[in-house]
């Protein structure tokens, strides 16, 4: 008797850390998951090597194949936030996940995902929106979790295994905010707004 083939899931990675809970929740489900490292985002150089370190460990520990961008496009990702920098993060994300959306039609996945879902510093709701409106323009469907009920474990399995966790969301903006104390105040109250939106 034939087994019935996993359905496969393409799992777009911001980072490391951020891989181990919704991994492990996607292969409990059942899927054969499929990662992808597309981030042009993060700066400076060396944090994205750092970065692109941080989840080969993740993926040699865990036997999950990662495709990876290692192509270093901090120009592509400031052509499309300059002038916009109120508006960067939803830049961000659609610059993203529209390219995994298409690698992942490449790579004939069933479904696509992404970590972004697992962080508490995101604002989830907007993320969703965009992979929800991605997933009707492509025609290929979008998994959806919530991943962040599994954040203090994928926390302390990161730390267990020691794997890098970058103190900033990885550009150029986010850097300021996370070391400018000015800066950071109203970054955090902004996260707070975010998070009452998205609960």
């Amino acid at each position: 008797m034939k087994t019935a083939k996993k359905e496969k899931i393409f799992l777009h990675i911001c980072c490391g850390p951020c891989t181990l809970y919704p991994l492990k929740k996607l292969r409990e489900e059942g899927y054969d998951v499929i990662g992808y490292f597309y981030n042009p985002n993060i700066h400076p150089f060396r944090e994205f090597r750092r970065r692109i370190k941080a989840l080969t460990q993740v993926s040699e520990q865990k036997k999950l194949p990662v495709i990876f961008e290692k192509e270093y496009r901090l120009k592509e990702f400031l052509r499309k936030v300059i002038y916009r920098e109120n508006k960067r993060c939803e830049v961000c994300y659609l610059m993203r996940l529209e390219q995994s959306v298409k690698k992942a039609i490449s790579e004939d996945a069933d479904a696509f995902t992404t970590t972004l879902l697992y962080s508490r510093y995101q604002p989830h709701k907007l993320i969703k929106e965009i992979a929800e409106d991605l997933s009707f323009r492509y025609k290929i469907p979008f998994l959806y979790r919530d991943f962040r009920e599994g954040w203090e474990e994928g926390q302390k399995e990161a730390k267990a295994l020691d794997i890098y966790r970058q103190p900033y969301c990885g550009c150029i903006f986010s850097e300021q905010e996370r070391y400018d104390k000015k800066l950071r105040k109203k970054y955090t109250a902004r996260k707070k707004e975010d998070k009452n939106e998205s609960s």
